[in-house]
């Protein structure tokens, strides 16, 4: 009996010791995604702040371009 009871202890702290390791393997996996999106969102933003001004500056030309074609069609009529 003494020794089921000693069998059943040492099984118990095992699994212990392994659902600890399982929860810890859970929260750095947590972390991970977390800063895996932090990432991916910072680049985007980043990427959005740094082509910004030549978005700025291509449309500028493209209304440049529209309103020269719209002062072509007023001299054509």
């Amino acid at each position: 009996m003494e020794e089921e009871i000693r069998r059943i202890r040492e099984l118990t702290e095992e699994n212990n010791q392994m659902l600890k390791k399982m929860r810890r393997s859970q929260q750095i996996a947590s972390v991970m995604r977390a800063l895996y999106w932090l990432v991916i969102i910072g680049s985007a933003i980043g990427a959005y702040y740094l082509f910004q001004p030549y978005i700025d500056q291509l449309k500028n030309v493209y209304g440049g371009a529209s309103d020269v074609l719209q002062n072509f069609k007023q001299i054509n009529q």
